[in-house]
């Protein structure tokens, strides 16, 4: 049974495993966490309101639809030097924007955007509007060397940042590693709590695809499944 409710707090060293919610207390042997991992936004105008509309931080969940567009990628790192190259495929120019003098991405990275003759870098630039009524139509952005301002007539966004892992509710109670994800046994859900299993972006700092989510998934329902059965 599915249920949508907003979980405040857990006990998951308790047994039977408590669950709150904002609407009830759901006690159960088994648990399996999947509560992902949000991107990080810049937060400057017009980036929340256009979401959906020409802002996105996944490329390769949305690089279709910016087929034949010029488009925006704020970052530094291996993450916006990997989307900015998927970008490509689609779109006829890549703004790839990043904050400090140089790239912090791998050397292979930071020489394959270099030689990709469909991304342009521009170092020292920041982002700080989003512009467009309907859909993104530019980008605001400034040297921040210089101070000075001018607009990127763009048709899509892509903050490319990094992600934060959804684990504020788990902390003190299992592992999470230096990046800020939960960890889990090799090759298996399991966490350092038995009965308590991982699945999703929550656990992935790699992948993070929907796909590679939901195989996590199942693969924490038939662990957690065998765990309930061996107790039985």
């Amino acid at each position: 049974r599915t249920k949508s409710e907003t979980v405040v707090e857990v006990d998951l060293k308790s047994n039977p495993k408590s669950v709150k919610t904002d609407r009830g207390v759901y006690e159960a042997q088994a648990v399996i966490i999947s509560t992902g991992a949000s991107s990080i936004w810049l937060g400057i105008p017009g980036e929340e309101r256009l979401k959906t509309k020409g802002v996105s931080a996944c490329a390769t969940c949305d690089g279709f639809f910016f087929r034949g567009k010029e488009v925006v990628v704020v970052g530094g790192g291996d993450s916006a030097a990997e989307e900015s190259m998927f970008l490509t495929k689609f779109a006829t120019k890549v703004y790839l924007l990043v904050r400090k003098g140089e790239m912090r991405a791998s050397k292979i990275m930071v020489e394959r955007v270099r030689k990709n003759e469909k991304i342009e870098t521009h170092f020292n630039t920041e982002a700080v509007e989003v512009l467009g009524q309907e859909r993104v139509e530019g980008v605001r952005v400034r040297n921040n060397q210089t101070g000075e301002e001018r607009a990127l007539a763009a048709g899509g966004y892509f903050a490319a940042i990094g992600h934060q892992p959804n684990t504020e509710l788990f902390a003190g109670q299992l592992p999470i590693d230096v990046k800020g994800y939960l960890t889990h046994e090799p090759d298996s859900s399991k966490t350092a709590i038995p009965g308590v299993f991982v699945a999703g972006d929550v656990a992935d700092h790699v992948y993070r695809q929907a796909v590679t989510a939901a195989g996590t998934g199942c693969m924490a329902a038939i662990d957690a499944e065998r765990w309930l059965a061996a107790r039985e």
